[in-house]
C-alpha cells in the first residue's frame, strides 16, 4: 500500500533539514544590518544552482514558495525533528527566511513522483561569521546518531544517522539517513560544504531504494557547478571571484 502524500511531507521534512542546516537560516536570526560588500549577489547564488539540466532526465524544478525549506510565519505542522537535541533544535528554530542583508538562493528538484527529490541552498556571507555558523551545522551533524521526522499526525520516521563522504573532500560534513514507514524504505542524504564566503546546504531524498550512487553524483554536480559559476573551490576561505560591485559611500 503507497502512502505518496506522508511519503513526500517526510521527504520535505528530511530536505528541510539541509536547508536548516546551511547559514542562511542562521542568519536569519541575526541581527538586521546592511548588506555585506564583496559578496556574491542572491542573482549569482542563484546562477550556481542546479537545475533540470544538470541532473538528467525527469526532474522537474519546484517554485520556491512550494520548496520545503521553513517560512516565515506559524506553521501547521507539528515540530518537524526530535530525538537529536542539537540537530533537532537546529532545525526546529528556524522558522524565518534571510532578510535582504544576506544574499541566498535554493532550489528544490522532484525526480517522477517526488522521488528523488534534491535540494539546494546557497548563502553567502562574512567570512567570520560562516565560519561560525557551519561550524554550529557540523557540530550538529556530528553529534547526531538518530532522529525522528514528524509529517502530521500519526506520521513519523526514526532515521539513523551515519557519517558519510559524498564529495571528493574527505572532511566535508555529510550523513546519511535510514528509515522505514509502512514498510517502504526512506533513505536521505545531508552534506554541508564551504567555498570561500558562501556556504552549501545540499539535500538527496529517495524511498525505495539506499543505494549513495545518485546522492554522490548530484551532490558532485553542485559543487562543480558552484566553483565554476562563482569562480571559488571547495573547502576553501578565499573569497570567490564573482562578487557584487564594491559601492563607494558619499560623503557629506
Amino acid at each position: 500500500m503507497s502512502h505518496p502524500k506522508p511519503l513526500h511531507a517526510l521527504a520535505a521534512a528530511a530536505l528541510a533539514a539541509a536547508v536548516a542546516l546551511g547559514p542562511a537560516h542562521l542568519a536569519a536570526a541575526a541581527t538586521p544590518g546592511q548588506p555585506a560588500q564583496g559578496l556574491p549577489t542572491s542573482e549569482q547564488l542563484t546562477a550556481a544552482l542546479l537545475t533540470v539540466d544538470d541532473v538528467g532526465p525527469g526532474f522537474t524544478q519546484v517554485p520556491s514558495t512550494a520548496s520545503p525549506s521553513p517560512s516565515a510565519g506559524p506553521s501547521t505542522m507539528p515540530s518537524p525533528a526530535n530525538g537529536c537535541d542539537a540537530l533537532s533544535d537546529l532545525i526546529n528554530m528556524h522558522t524565518g527566511v534571510p532578510g535582504p542583508e544576506t544574499p541566498h538562493a535554493e532550489a528544490e528538484l522532484d525526480g517522477p513522483g517526488g522521488n528523488p527529490m534534491v535540494t539546494e541552498s546557497l548563502t553567502a556571507e562574512d567570512a567570520g561569521k560562516l565560519t561560525t555558523d557551519l561550524g554550529a551545522a557540523t557540530a550538529a551533524l556530528e553529534s547526531c546518531h538518530t532522529i525522528t521526522f514528524n509529517a502530521g499526525a500519526n506520521d513519523s520516521v526514526t532515521f539513523t544517522v551515519t557519517p558519510v563522504t559524498l564529495g571528493d573532500r574527505q572532511d566535508a560534513p555529510a550523513v546519511r539517513l535510514d528509515g522505514t514507514l509502512a514498510g517502504v524504505q526512506l533513505n536521505a542524504f545531508v552534506g554541508v560544504e564551504r567555498f570561500g564566503t558562501v556556504g552549501m546546504a545540499f539535500g538527496f531524498f529517495q524511498r525505495g531504494g539506499d543505494s549513495p550512487q545518485l546522492a554522490s553524483f548530484q551532490y558532485r554536480a553542485a559543487v562543480a557547478k558552484v566553483q565554476r559559476a562563482l569562480g571559488t573551490t571547495a573547502g576553501s576561505t578565499t573569497p570567490p571571484t564573482a562578487t557584487a560591485p564594491v559601492t563607494q559611500g558619499t560623503s557629506v
